[in-house]
């Protein structure tokens, strides 16, 4: 299982190399998947119980899933342009080429979804992004979900159990989690 988020963030990725660690949609992101058996923490490192990510170093472990961004630079205003996504669209592609096992990607937001049909050869018309949707495209499943943002949970666009729903369905077909 793939997910796909945006860009790195100013004092996420940008600065630890992980997406999502140190960040406002890690806690959430991390947290659900630490929940559901999709990473662990190292018991060697003791930095903290909490299932965020903190730095790359702090012994989180991906099990069974990935996450990238489609971009790989930390775009002006946190807002990636088209152009931007396009220029990146070859990293995503290789990262979908890398997994040939890969059943199933997570699109965090309307950036990832496009960014995902255009890395898979499809036009913007292939499937419409909505929260909770699954569409069938080239042998793979793609699922979509609200960007785990901390503006989305603020304003309560996302709430940690739709995002929960949305990563366990995913999670459930692509094998991941019983």
């Amino acid at each position: 299982m793939l997910l796909v988020g945006l860009a790195p963030g100013l004092h996420g990725a940008n600065a630890s190399n992980r997406p999502f660690t140190g960040d406002g949609a890690g806690p959430l992101l991390y947290g659900t998947l630490t929940d559901l058996g999709l990473a662990r923490r190292e018991p060697r490192v003791a930095i903290t119980d909490h299932p965020s990510s903190i730095t790359a170093g702090d012994g989180l472990a991906l099990l069974n899933c990935r996450i990238c961004n489609s971009v790989k630079c930390l775009p002006p205003d946190n807002k990636p342009l088209p152009a931007e996504v396009r220029a990146c669209n070859p990293y995503l592609q290789a990262e979908i080429q890398a997994m040939p096992q890969l059943r199933v990607i997570v699109a965090l937001g309307t950036v990832g979804h496009g960014a995902v049909l255009m890395a898979l050869g499809l036009k913007p018309s292939a499937a419409r992004f909505a929260h909770g949707a699954r569409h069938e495209l080239s042998g793979i499943t793609l699922y979509d979900s609200y960007h785990c943002s901390r503006y989305n949970q603020n304003t309560g666009r996302l709430t940690a159990a739709m995002f929960r729903e949305v990563i366990c369905e995913a999670a459930r077909e692509a094998g991941a989690i019983t």
